[in-house]
């Protein structure tokens, strides 16, 4: 059996022959091992691939019990995550995420596509993947939201993915998935806000495109980055030709954050992410 191995805690010394120490006892062998250690703050991270059997929940507890006060551990099985897709009405991240999953490169199953619009039922169905409405329109946020909640408990998913949703969610919305909800984004908050802002850059002349995927917090798109990437434009594109460039862009990024959460390789600490 394979598990995955997180432990992060205040450095000292020490650490890394304590956690193997630990590790043997219970009959386990390495597969990987990554460590860093955060100087500034003081901070250890070690990720690992263990291979063998183990009764989590006392390995766990055992591991606390020798490491600081402020230790973080997390053990799991090695498993495919279940996620719910939000969308709205582009379909390039949503579809970029159908794909994957139905050809086995997303380390991941998708139980639902929730949207506030209806545009892409018909998209997802070619996928097999339920697909659920909540309007939006007419409707106040809170209302929306507590329907958007009911629907959502239905499923018991580790991650929610807002693939191009274009709604803002409250901070109480927020808080029901602390470190569960992941965003994709265009690089041009927050210079250019609201409609169409590939054609906003475009009259700017702007010469780089970029994407971000975070972590949703309460402060919305200034939660922990997990990656970035940017794409050169020029004078001869259009604005059309910008916003083809930046989906692209936005399915790539997107794709490099779910392969490093769904594989356990992220780390959050305040506002800002470790990866191994």
């Amino acid at each position: 059996m394979e598990y995955i191995l997180k432990v992060s805690c205040d450095d000292e010394k020490g650490l890394i022959l304590r956690i193997s120490e630990i590790v043997v006892k219970n009959g386990l062998n390495y597969l990987s091992t990554n460590e860093f250690v955060d100087h500034e703050n003081h901070r250890f991270y070690m990720r690992a691939v263990l291979d063998g059997e183990l009764e989590v929940k006392g390995f766990v507890n055992t591991l606390l019990a020798f490491l600081p006060r402020s230790a973080q551990v997390f053990c799991e099985e090695s498993r495919r995550k279940n996620i719910v897709v939000m969308a709205t009405k582009e379909n390039h991240c949503l579809g970029d995420i159908l794909i994957r999953e139905n050809s086995g490169d997303l380390n991941a199953n998708v139980l639902a596509v929730v949207a506030n619009h209806e545009d892409l039922r018909e998209f997802a169905s070619k996928f097999d993947v339920p697909f659920i409405c909540v309007p939006s329109d007419g409707v106040g946020r809170e209302e929306h939201e507590k329907m958007v909640l009911n629907e959502l408990k239905k499923f018991n998913f580790d991650y929610l993915i807002l693939a191009k949703y274009m709604r803002i969610l409250s901070s109480d919305f927020v808080l029901n998935y602390e470190e569960k909800i992941i965003n994709i984004h265009h690089s041009f908050l927050p210079a250019f806000i609201g409609a169409n802002p590939y054609k906003q850059a475009y009259e700017r002349g702007v010469k780089i495109i970029g994407a971000t995927a975070h972590f949703v917090t309460e402060c919305l798109d200034e939660g922990p980055i997990i990656t970035q990437d940017v794409v050169l434009v020029n004078h001869e594109m259009d604005w059309q030709d910008m916003r083809r460039a930046g989906r692209n862009i936005e399915k790539i990024v997107l794709t490099r954050a779910l392969d490093l959460v769904f594989d356990e390789r992220v780390f959050v600490y305040k506002n800002k992410t470790v990866i191994f």
